[in-house]
């Protein structure tokens, strides 16, 4: 090994939580290496964000088509999968990181290829791919941004059947004549939805009581009723006890005895930290364990070690991981340059207060689910003394000009006692759109009284938050 190279922080790994890290650091003036063992992008860049709304928003915009006068004729017939799959490998850059090497190069960060463990306090041993190897040390931080991975089930044998997780179902070469699902959380239901459009007849089995549990349950239940009219079949309390393959052919046995044939099966059944190779051991922490940290990201208990994105387990989304590099990497720049922080400030630059209160995300099934903060159920749970305000969206004018036939629905959660939001859910063609102005409402606390003011463009869709403020005033 040679002799250490000093670098004020050390970003392992390159997703996009590490390169805002890099960002934030390097525009603060301080030097930064990052480690990344993959591409450079990460999970987000070839084998989570980019690939999956590639190969949805076709699917999308047909079935938007197919609901509008003038088109519907216009768009008939199956989908180009060719087209569909070349405009998918466009958008991961064909799996080359290039692009984003040369991003991490204009900043001046250091880039190191290869495997990063920690080795002790403020050290990091990289070994390249040909063997070679590195010692780094950091003089004021290490961020651990190295992401979640797929977990698998228990099951006898499921190694030999050459499982899909969520990298191959994004990065499939071709469509499968028959695909069974496991899960049915949000990689499920998209993928799911992808699949079944692009020619492959998709089987859903879900082990709970419905698709996208996380969500309000009206958001599962409309999104399951268009897989099944898009021929797919959604089946729920359903559990897989078996998988097996003779030669192409895969035989799923599930709970109750059915055997389920397919040519694949995705297993999108839960995630775990990318921690366990890592060298959490030579600093007193558990290998294979989440971080826990504070909002400025940093681990507990310790001085110059930050956790940041999915590692910490608290919004295991490519948009919140950002948001906390840009939390975290203000926080070691300040403490580096000895700026006091206003740990009290709750909404001050270096705390990461959003991933409490205010997490979105948006699910790009046809129809399309978005929510923020609580669900009814969550916030009756945590003891707040809320109303459920509903509203269908096929009452909304500009739903009904977006397409025909629109169904949806919306429902805001408010806090009685302060009378401001606590979250927002709305299901529909077109409501990804729609979530950050709920967002805005949600994270800035914004009291009922004044949304009242804000007032709504007509003819659109986002006329549904009159129609909800609307029927607040009037109960």
């Amino acid at each position: 090994m040679t002799e250490a190279i000093a670098y004020d922080v050390i970003v392992l790994g390159a997703g996009p939580t590490g390169e805002n890290v890099a960002d934030r650091t390097r525009a603060a003036g301080l030097s930064t290496a990052v480690v990344e063992s993959e591409l450079v992008g990460g999970e987000c860049s070839y084998w989570a964000c980019m690939p999956s709304k590639a190969l949805l928003r076709p699917v999308i915009a047909r079935a938007d088509a197919r609901r509008t006068p003038g088109l519907r004729g216009a768009v008939q017939g199956p989908l180009d999968a060719p087209a569909v799959l070349a405009h998918r490998d466009y958008y991961t850059s064909h799996w080359k990181d290039d692009g984003q090497v040369a991003w991490l190069d204009s900043i001046g960060a250091r880039l190191y290829r290869g495997r990063g463990r920690l080795d002790g306090p403020r050290r990091v041993a990289v070994t390249a791919p040909d063997g070679t190897e590195h010692l780094l040390t950091a003089r004021h931080a290490v961020a651990v941004c190295t992401g979640s991975r797929a977990v698998f089930p228990d099951l006898p044998g499921l190694d030999t059947v050459r499982p899909w997780t969520s990298r191959e179902a994004t990065s499939a070469d071709h469509v499968p004549g028959r695909l069974v699902v496991v899960g049915g959380g949000v990689v499920g239901a998209e993928m799911a939805t992808a699949w079944q459009a692009l020619g492959s007849q998709v089987t859903v089995l879900v082990r709970g009581g419905g698709l996208l549990p996380r969500m309000e349950p009206f958001a599962g239940e409309l999104v399951a009723e268009a897989l099944k009219e898009a021929g797919a079949d959604v089946r729920t309390g359903t559990s897989v006890t078996s998988v097996s393959r003779d030669g192409t052919t895969l035989t799923v046995e599930v709970s109750g005895g059915d055997r389920i044939e397919a040519d694949e099966i995705l297993f999108a059944t839960g995630r775990a930290p990318r921690t366990d190779d890592l060298g959490l051991e030579t600093v007193g922490l558990e290998p294979g364990s989440w971080l826990t940290v504070d909002d400025s990201c940093r681990v507990e208990d310790s001085s110059w070690l930050y956790g940041v994105g999915d590692v910490n387990h608290r919004a295991l989304l490519t948009h919140q991981g950002k948001y906390q590099a840009r939390i975290a990497g203000a926080a070691i720049a300040a403490r580096a340059q000895r700026v006091p922080l206003l740990e009290t400030d709750r909404w001050g630059a270096h705390a990461a207060t959003a991933d409490h209160a205010a997490v979105p995300q948006v699910v790009f099934t046809d129809p399309e689910a978005a929510a923020v903060g609580l669900s009814l159920a969550e916030a009756e749970r945590a003891g707040h003394r809320v109303r459920a305000v509903d509203q269908d969206l096929s009452a909304v004018a500009g739903a009904g000009l977006y397409v025909d036939g629109y169904r949806g629905r919306a429902r805001m959660v408010v806090d009685l006692e302060r009378e401001v939001l606590l979250g927002a859910t709305f299901v529909g063609p077109g409501v990804g759109e729609l979530i950050h102005s709920a967002t805005i409402a949600v994270a800035g606390e914004v009291p009922i009284d004044r949304l009242w003011h804000a007032v709504p463009s007509y003819p659109t869709i986002s006329e549904v938050w009159l129609r909800l403020l609307e029927a607040y005033r009037d109960a």
